[in-house]
Formats: structure tokens, sequence, C-alpha cells
């Protein structure tokens, strides 16, 4: 490191290559104290700064979870700091999201003094640090020990006593957390009413005539990019199937209202309209009605069963996959027109047919299944395409399973995820 200092030094005024950084070097550098949280708390990295202020050694801390190198004083249930630092880590994991906490105070115990526990303030950030997909890795969790400073204002106020300005102020603080804590728990519950809602409002699968099926809904792992993305699979006469997928801008209880209208209303259009052209053009008009629908993209394949032929048409939607008995994959990519609402003035739909052979498999999915971020879409469809392939001879069941082992991050998509298969 002393060398790289050096050497670095002796290039006065030219320019520094992130490559040529030593990064350790500067986190342990760092006057402030740092630590590198796993998703599950547990210390992945401290620097010198955070063992200096905590009183421990690097064995003491590094791959323990948070929880048990520093737990809340037993005999003090009043304070409860750490828990509150750990609710707040736990937030930064699932919502990507940072979160600077307010004024509080958690207690740190003696380490060379067991049962003893020193009184301690602190101001701390969490910060997520994510992966070129957006998931959250790791954790950054910086702290401001105001103890000190805490301590010379009270010492000013007579008595050792907090002056009335830092007990008000300390008292803002801990109703500001609650009330943040508060906040964090009812977007929870929104949450999980958004999917509950969602969940009642898409149709269960159901047997078609002669064809094998499979559905999978997936959502995001973060707690706001949820609720927009919908399915429909159902018989027409004359021999024929309607498949649709569609994605709803938006998060939440709203995104999953405007999904249900829109559900409801392609569906209806599917079973009158002639072909899904007409079908998408009809829900475009109702479209305009609905707040929140603008932008909504959707595709809408109707197989001809006898004649072998799929037509097909897309409002800004991702192609559908036609995966073909010998293991070709084509995309269905050329009746692509903007999504719902993008233009001043709604205009007709355009729509292409497709042939198909006995066997073929028909894949229908929203963009949680393949987009990356970083990546063009070029590079999720060839992952797409190659799973396929690989998988061709499975059932639809188990390509869908497989799709999503290939396809989905480990830590899960960071946007929802609607896949439909079809076999022809």
């Amino acid at each position: 490191m002393k060398e790289q200092v050096t050497d670095m030094a002796s290039r006065a005024g030219g320019m520094v290559k992130a490559s040529e950084i030593d990064y350790e070097a500067v986190f342990q550098a760092l006057p402030t104290a740092v630590a590198l949280f796993t998703t599950d708390l547990v210390y992945a990295d401290v620097n010198e700064a955070f063992l200096s202020i905590m009183g421990r050694a690097r064995d003491q801390v590094v791959g323990r979870h948070l929880a048990d190198v520093f737990p809340d004083d037993p005999k003090n249930p009043t304070v409860t700091g750490m828990r509150q630092l750990q609710d707040s880590l736990r937030w930064v994991a699932t919502t990507g999201y940072r979160d600077a906490m307010t004024l509080h105070r958690y207690d740190v115990e003696y380490p060379d003094r067991p049962g003893i526990w020193e009184q301690r303030y602190w101001s701390p950030i969490n910060v997520p640090i994510l992966d070129p997909d957006g998931r959250v890795v790791l954790l950054l969790h910086r702290e401001e020990d105001i103890t000190e400073l805490i301590r010379t204002r009270s010492g000013r106020g007579g008595g050792g006593q907090m002056t009335a300005l830092e007990a008000e102020l300390f008292t803002r603080a801990r109703e500001l957390q609650e009330v943040t804590e508060r906040l964090r728990q009812a977007h929870a519950r929104e949450r999980e009413v958004a999917l509950s809602l969602q969940r009642a409002m898409l149709p269960a699968p159901r047997p078609l005539r002669h064809h094998c099926s499979a559905v999978r809904y997936r959502p995001a792992v973060g707690a706001l990019n949820v609720c927009g993305d919908w399915y429909d699979l159902f018989d027409l006469p004359g021999d024929r199937i309607a498949v649709a997928v569609g994605d709803v801008v938006g998060h939440g209880l709203a995104a999953a209202g405007v999904m249900g209208q829109l559900h409801s209303a392609l569906s209806a259009a599917s079973r009158v309209a002639d072909g899904p052209a007409q079908a998408l053009h009809a829900l475009d008009l109702y479209a305009r009605s609905v707040d929140g629908a603008e932008s909504t993209t959707a595709v809408l394949c109707i197989i001809d069963c006898t004649k072998r032929t799929i037509a097909y048409s897309s409002a800004g939607h991702l192609p559908p996959a036609l995966l073909n008995p010998a293991g070709a994959v084509d995309f269905l990519d050329q009746a692509t027109d903007p999504p719902l609402g993008a233009r001043p003035e709604p205009f007709p739909r355009i729509q292409a047919e497709t042939a198909f052979t006995e066997g073929a498999t028909l894949v229908l999915y929203t963009d949680g299944l393949i987009e990356r971020r970083g990546e063009g879409l070029d590079v999720g469809e060839a992952r797409l395409a190659d799973s396929l392939t690989r998988h061709q001879g499975a059932a639809p069941e188990a390509l869908a399973d497989a799709l999503l082992a290939d396809l989905i991050p480990p830590a899960g998509a960071t946007d929802d995820t609607v896949l439909v298969i079809l076999r022809l």
C-alpha cells in the first residue's frame, strides 16, 4: 500500500485510474465508523474506526450476527436502539432504499466488563449496495458517535442532566423514528393487500380443450415494484385459444386496480373482436378513460388449432417466443405498436400471423423474466431462447419451473414476473 501511495504521489497532477486505487485501504482509512453487512445482518467487514469506537477486535465482529455482537441491554428494556437498527437494515435490504435514522440511543457492553453497559448516542445511516441486476447484496452502515456531544451539552445544563433543548431534540427524534416505523409497517400491509387483490383478480389455471398449459406469477423482491402484471388464457369458439399478458406502469394498490380493469376489458374484447389487433384497439380506447393506464403494455395471441396459425398483436410488449419441436426459437415481433395511450389519438393496431407445427410451445412473459439492469433486451431474449432450447422436451409445468430457475436471479427479480406456457 505504501509503495502504491508513493507511486501515486509521484505523479503530481496526473489522473489516477480507478483500477489503481486500493479500495480496501480507503475503507480502513475512513475516519467515520463503517460496517458492511450481508442481507442476513451478518458483519461482512468493518473498518478500524468502527472497531475503535465500539471497543472490539475484528474477530469479535466479522462473521457474526449484529444481534449477537451488540444486543440490547436486557436490564434496560426501554432502550431498544439496537432493535430499531436491525429493523432499519432489514427495511433497506427489502426495499433497496437508504435509511437515514434519527438520533437515537443504544448502549454498548464493555468488552472487558460483562454486564456493564455504557450509555451511547448515535446518528446512523444505512445504504444498500446493489449488484448489476439491481439486487441488494450488501448493506453499508455508517455510524456517527455523538455521545460526547450530548454529554458536553448536558454538562452545561448543570447537575449532569441533559438541557431542555437536548431533551426536546432527543424526544422528537424518538418520535420521528416511531413514525418512520409505522410508515414501514403500513407500506408492508399495503403491499400484502395489493398482492392479495391481484391474486384474486387473476384467473385460476383451468383446463383447455386438448392442450397443456402452465402459468406462473412471481412478485418482485422489492417492496415497491409489485402488482402491475396480469395474464389470461381461455378457449374461444371454433377450436381457438386466446392468451394474453400485460404490464401496468406503477405499483401497489393503484396498479392492482388498473390491472384488474384492463384485464377484464381485454378479456371481454377478445371474445367479440375480429382478431387481436381489433381487441387491443378497443382496449386502447378504454384505457384512455382509466387513470393510471397510460403506457401499459399488452400482447394478445389468438391460436387457431384447426389452421395451426397464431394471430398476434402487441401494444409495446415483449414479443412472445415460439419454441418449435426441433428446438429452434422464433420471437413473434412483427406486429408491435406503442403502448396503450402513447399517442395523442387512438389508432388502428397492426396484426401478424405465423404458422406453427403440432407440438410447438408458445411462451408469453413480462419483463421481470428477462430484463436486467445494464443489459439490452436482445441479451435477455437470447438467454430465454437458450433456456427454451435446452428444456424443449419438458412438459409445460416442468418447463415453467426450469425457465424460472434459469432466468430469475437467486435473490429474486426486481420486477414482477408473469409467465404463460401453452403446448400447441
